[in-house]
């Protein structure tokens, strides 16, 4: 498994793995995509905290999302990483139980789909 230490302190970027896509439910999807990638909530954590470090006061996880597609992209060759934006509430819904003095920096909405 490739490991690149970004410029970023504590963000590690991975090879990422795909779940098998026989998961019924977005949420099903996700926790087999995020059994098989932990790295990919770390990398979140360290860019949210990196963020508010900095005087932010709100982040977007859409923000982050891009970030870490384009610090794979940058970090890495061959290998193309699927971060499905379908996972993006859940990863806050994570953020946040992880870090709940993060609650205000992020907008949480009702999930639409299971």
């Amino acid at each position: 498994m490739a490991v690149v230490q970004d410029e970023i302190p504590g963000l590690v970027i991975r090879t990422v793995r795909q779940p098998d896509g026989k998961a019924a439910t977005i949420q099903a999807q996700f926790e087999e995509f995020h059994q098989l990638n932990p790295w990919v909530l770390q990398a979140l954590e360290s860019l949210t905290g990196d963020y508010l470090k900095r005087g932010a006061v709100r982040v977007g996880i859409g923000m982050l999302f891009e970030v870490l597609r384009w610090r794979y992209a940058t970090a890495t060759a061959g290998d193309e990483f699927r971060l499905n934006n379908n996972y993006r509430s859940r990863y806050v819904r994570l953020l946040i139980e992880r870090h709940p003095e993060w609650q205000s920096a992020f907008e949480v909405r009702a999930l639409r789909t299971n």
